[in-house]
């Protein structure tokens, strides 16, 4: 295992299971920071049970810790947690906002809100989404494409089709989103980085081919 580049107590519960089994179960454990931008969640060992050790895929300072896909549910406290462990130093805020936005692709608007809603999610960049509404939805084609998020739950996605061109999933939604995302159910936010974003008038940089 990679040496840990930072180490902080949790105080959540902490509960792995598998196969209907709490495999581990834990308001001792520890986040553990080792390859990448998240943390891992580590069990104490007393804290697993004795039959499933052996599946843990690493160790630290004594605690034990389990790849992600190997278990079949993971909680904190009792909400299930998705995609990896929740970093505790990422804020997720979600906040009304009286901005003009506007979204363009291909010099055609495809959403505009005098009253859009900004998610603000640490180390990412703002994103906007609009009311069903404010969406040319004539223009966009539902896809099979699905993403989940720890922080915001599962995002479905559409394409954006302009005259004979299609763009693939350019927009995305969330039908049931987590708790703490609840203000953006069933709004429609688009990729800034592929379209033509301007906000309060202002172009905020040409999109990417």
């Amino acid at each position: 295992m990679r040496e840990a580049t930072r180490v902080e107590p949790c105080p959540k519960r902490i509960r792995a299971y598998v196969g209907g089994v709490a495999v581990a179960d834990s308001t001792a454990a520890r986040y553990v920071w080792l390859d990448r931008p998240y943390p891992r969640y580590f069990f104490p060992a007393d804290d697993v049970r004795p039959e499933f050790q052996a599946l843990a895929d690493a160790t630290y300072d004594g605690m034990l810790a389990f790849r992600w896909s190997s278990v079949d549910h993971w909680f904190e406290e009792d909400e299930e947690v998705y995609v990896h462990a929740r970093d505790p130093h990422t804020r997720v805020d979600v906040l009304p906002s009286s901005r003009s936005v506007r979204v363009e692709i291909d010099g055609v608007v495809v959403a505009g809100s005098e009253h859009p809603t900004l998610l603000f999610e640490t180390g990412l960049p703002t994103r906007y989404y609009f009311p069903k509404p404010a969406v040319r939805f004539d223009l966009l084609v539902p896809t099979e494409r699905a993403t989940a998020c720890p922080y915001k739950g599962v995002a479905r996605y559409w394409s954006v089709r302009i005259g004979e061109t299609l763009h693939p999933d350019i927009a995305w939604g969330y039908d049931h989103p987590l708790p703490e995302s609840i203000r953006i159910a069933s709004l429609v936010a688009f990729y800034n980085e592929r379209v033509d974003l301007v906000v309060d008038g202002f172009h905020q940089g040409a999109r990417f081919p």
